[in-house]
């Protein structure tokens, strides 16, 4: 039995038409799926890129990379523990940024 008995026909001009496509394509959502989760009030966002695990994990490893200085450093005392903080708050804050832009 069909879950969705009701049926919705809207006519789009060709502009309108493919700004549809394409904001499903970029949602990474075939064009019926993506109606029905706009219209159930989802924020959509577009999907994001296929690079980005591989760019995360990347950074993943250059913040445990810094973490690993950090302590080293910090426990030969080679460095202040405000220059650590310093480290750390740059690598949150390149993480946020990735996580941000998509």
């Amino acid at each position: 039995m069909r879950k969705r008995n009701h049926h919705v026909s809207i006519w789009l001009s060709d502009s309108e038409h493919d700004h549809l496509k394409k904001q499903a394509e970029l949602a990474g959502l075939p064009v019926d799926p993506f109606v029905r989760t706009l219209i159930q009030g989802v924020n959509l966002r577009p999907r994001p890129p296929d690079t980005y695990p591989a760019l995360l994990r990347e950074l993943s490893a250059i913040g445990n990379n810094v973490n690993q200085i950090a302590h080293i450093a910090n426990g030969r005392k080679d460095i202040s523990p405000e220059e650590v903080a310093e480290a750390v708050r740059l690598i949150r804050q390149a993480w946020r940024l990735v996580k941000d832009a998509f």
